[in-house]
C-alpha cells in the first residue's frame, strides 16, 4: 500500500503530481471509493459533512478530495461491512485504484477499520493508494494524542502504527491548532512527528517518507 497523508487533501500542484506518481495514472482514469467513517466518531460531523464528501461539493473543500475528477467514484462505509460478508466488499476493494479517506476521529476510524476487516485486508495490496484527510491520515500512525480524540468510547489514543511517525494537521488553521500547541502535543507524543497545514503532504512508499510541501511543516523527535 501506498500512503498519501495530508491534512487538507490534494489542495495544490505539488500534492497533486505526488498522487499522479502513486497512481500511475491519471485521476480521470482511476477508480475511487471514499470512506466517510471517522466523521460519525467526531461531534463536530454529521449527515451534512457527510453527504458533502459523497456529493464532493464543487465549492467545499471535499473538491481536494472526491471532487478531484476521478474515473470513477463511489462510497464504502466501513460499519456496514461486517453485517455483509467480506465476500461482497472484498473485491470492491481490491478492483479500486485508491481509497480516499475523510477526517473526523481517528480512533472511531481505526476501531472500524479492524471491525470490517480492512485493516488486515491492507497489507496484501501493494499497489492501492491511500489518502488520507487529517483522521484518515492519522489513522495510520501509532498515536494521535489525548488531544486529537473526541470520540467517547476511545480506550485511549492508540490507532493503527502502519508507519511510525505521529501526525498533528491543521497547522495554523485553528486558533488551537499553533506551532506552540503542536510542540506541547509532540511533547506528550515522544517520539517521531510532524506538524503539517493544508498545503503539506506525507508520502510513504516502502518505509520511504517523503514530505510534499508548498505550505509549513515542522518535524519534531
Amino acid at each position: 500500500m501506498k500512503l498519501l497523508l495530508t491534512s487538507g487533501g490534494v489542495t495544490n500542484p505539488s500534492i497533486h503530481t505526488a498522487l499522479r506518481e502513486l497512481l500511475g495514472k491519471p485521476v480521470s482514469e482511476s477508480r475511487a471509493l471514499c470512506i466517510p467513517t471517522a466523521q460519525w466518531g467526531h461531534p463536530m460531523c454529521g449527515p451534512a459533512s457527510v453527504r458533502g464528501l459523497v456529493a464532493a461539493d464543487p465549492g467545499s473543500d471535499w473538491r481536494y478530495l472526491s471532487g478531484l475528477g476521478w474515473g470513477s467514484l463511489g462510497v464504502l462505509e466501513l460499519t456496514a461491512l461486517p453485517s455483509i460478508g467480506a465476500q461482497r466488499w472484498v473485491p470492491w476493494v481490491r478492483e479500486t485504484d485508491v481509497l480516499l479517506v475523510d477526517g473526523g476521529d481517528a480512533t472511531y476510524l481505526c476501531h472500524w477499520m479492524r471491525e470490517s476487516g480492512l485493516a488486515d485486508l491492507l497489507p496484501s495490496l501493494p499497489d492501492l493508494v491511500w489518502v488520507g484527510v487529517s483522521a484518515g491520515s492519522m489513522v495510520m500512525t501509532p498515536r494521535i494524542g489525548a488531544y486529537f480524540v473526541e470520540w467517547a468510547s476511545a480506550p485511549d489514543d492508540r490507532t493503527l502504527g502502519v508507519v511510525d511517525f505521529s501526525i498533528f494537521p491543521h497547522l495554523n488553521l485553528f486558533p488551537t491548532n499553533t506551532p506552540a500547541d503542536a510542540q506541547r502535543w509532540a511533547a506528550d507524543i515522544g517520539g517521531p512527528a510532524y506538524a503539517i497545514d493544508e498545503q503539506t503532504a506525507i508520502k510513504v512508499v516502502d518505509g520511504a517518507v517523503d514530505v510534499v510541501s508548498e505550505g509549513q511543516w515542522t518535524r519534531f523527535g
